[in-house]
């Protein structure tokens, strides 16, 4: 006659209660993680707002005094002269200087990074020049705007270079700037094309092409998304930067028709005309969130086109 188990692990019936309250245990779990992450996600969506109203409500009682034809096209800005005038080109003309003079240094430098990186360099020295390539992304960009003034501008063009310059330019603005944005680009880009399949550099090596060739030909195009979003990320920032042209690219707002002139940029203004010295209401501190709004309007509109882009080139593996 059999043996009868009356004491050792408990039975199917008896684990069962266990296995549902864990199962349960597990459900009210995902539903506060779905419920953080929802609240995360639309608190991002209300500081937006937040920020688009802070701009808006004082930016519509400068335009009410202000016509927008006058703001976008005037060539004269002097809000705080006893003859006020609100023409904002020549902020904008600053900011296109050290934009553009940053791209041309941080698009090269950044994209060469990445392909060295990516393609060339060893595991041991990725993971190496890497992390030092990043730590630039860490430097205050004040200590940057300091740089810029004290030895790019004062050092290299005045005293050594003998450029015809004065004591601020856009130039040194925009080449320090472009050191600073050099770690994003290579970075972002540099993750982009280290995802293209190791497949596709195979078959282009087994159709006999060597390594620029495969770089430039076949994993170049592969990443252009992440290539593109590397760049408008750069673009951004370079538009949205602050201390380094306010330091360097100079106070003055006025036209700028060449790099070793000194301008003020948008942010430039912001930085100097929000330390307190205008009443609050008055037009002359609406103009900071005139300012601001059409920064805000800008760096929107460079996004959208990117997004765009993005989707038009995206590969997917």
């Amino acid at each position: 006659m059999p043996n009868v188990v009356t004491s050792g692990e408990p039975t199917v019936q008896q684990g069962a209660p266990r296995s549902v309250l864990s199962s349960g245990n597990r459900r009210t779990g995902e539903r506060l993680v779905r419920l953080a992450l929802r609240l995360a996600a639309s608190l991002a969506v209300v500081i937006t707002f937040g920020i688009v109203i802070a701009l808006l409500v004082p930016s519509i009682g400068f335009f009410t005094e202000v016509p927008i034809w006058e703001f976008l096209f005037g060539t004269r800005w002097a809000p705080r002269f006893a003859d006020a005038s609100f023409g904002v080109v020549p902020l904008l003309t600053a900011t296109a200087w050290t934009t553009l003079i940053a791209l041309a240094v941080a698009v090269p430098m950044g994209l060469g990074a990445a392909v060295f990186l990516s393609e060339y360099a060893r595991p041991k020295w990725r993971r190496i020049l890497k992390p030092i390539l990043e730590v630039l992304a860490g430097v205050p960009t004040v200590v940057y705007g300091l740089f810029a003034l004290q030895f790019v501008q004062a050092r290299v063009f005045r005293e050594w270079l003998q450029l015809p310059t004065e004591a601020f330019s856009v130039l040194a603005a925009g080449i320090v700037m472009g050191i600073m944005i050099v770690p994003t680009i290579a970075s972002i880009s540099e993750d982009s094309m280290s995802a293209v399949p190791q497949a596709m550099r195979q078959g282009s090596a087994a159709l006999g092409a060597n390594r620029m060739q495969t770089t430039l030909r076949v994993v170049f195009p592969a990443a252009l998304s992440g290539i593109i979003a590397a760049v408008v990320l750069g673009i951004s920032r370079a538009v949205g930067e602050t201390m380094i042209v306010a330091i360097a690219a100079g106070n003055q707002a006025r036209i700028v028709t060449g790099p070793l002139e000194q301008g003020q940029t948008m942010t430039g203004f912001i930085a100097n005309a929000a330390l307190g010295d205008s009443r609050v209401g008055s037009i002359e501190y609406d103009t900071l969130f005139a300012v601001g709004l059409l920064l805000f309007l800008l760096t929107l509109l460079i996004n959208a086109v990117a997004v765009r882009i993005v989707r038009r080139f995206r590969e997917a593996y």
